[in-house]
């Protein structure tokens, strides 16, 4: 037996499709929506499909933007590039003030367990870009846990030869978390204190 009219089940169901939404949750946004005014509501299904339609990536970074360069490409030191796993990392590390340099999204990282090498995330336009740009300093910022280590070690072991300083970020980021639920003190100090590799 149902518990909801289709349209409400789907609609939680929806919702239960994010990241980190359970069911409850997924019944409150539902509710909220329904409770909500009609014009609300279509601004909420408007705003999805307008970010859909309009977002894509940068052709220099990968970061989400609605234009061809995103704004920190346009505006920041090319000099110093730090390299994440996803655009999402981009966001957290941009809580960190002090940071003009630019970012490079690898959308991924190594994984022989999944079937995933150096061809199957960005590391060509990375070096491609560091030779373009006559970048001076890759951070890496990958996740601090196993794929993300293997990771900046290969990247690292490709940029040496091309004479590019390869940093780390510092262990205050705890082994096996992500980036993005970092905190602004902490990716800061790690930041500051990152390590040659």
């Amino acid at each position: 037996m149902k518990k909801y009219d289709e349209p409400i089940e789907r609609l939680i169901e929806y919702f239960r499709s994010l990241p980190g939404v359970g069911y409850k949750t997924a019944q409150r946004y539902a509710y909220s929506i329904i409770e909500g005014d009609k014009e609300r509501a279509k601004n909420f299904a408007n705003a999805l499909i307008e970010a859909k339609e309009k977002i894509g990536f940068c052709e220099e970074c990968g970061n989400y933007t609605e234009k061809k360069v995103c704004d920190i490409c346009s505006t920041r030191n090319k000099k110093i590039v730090c390299v994440v796993k996803e655009p999402k990392d981009v966001l957290a590390m941009e809580k960190v003030k002090n940071y003009d340099g630019v970012y490079h999204v690898l959308f991924g990282t190594l994984s022989p367990l999944e079937n995933r090498g150096p061809n199957d995330i960005r590391v060509k336009e990375l070096l491609q870009r560091v030779q373009k740009d006559d970048v001076e300093e890759v951070i890496m910022a990958t996740n601090p846990d196993v794929e993300g280590d293997a990771t900046a070690l290969y990247i690292a072991k490709l940029l040496k030869p091309l004479g590019v300083k390869v940093t780390r970020l510092a262990q205050g980021v705890a082994m096996g978390s992500d980036l993005e639920y970092a905190d602004e003190v902490t990716l800061s100090k790690a930041l500051e204190a990152r390590r040659d590799i």
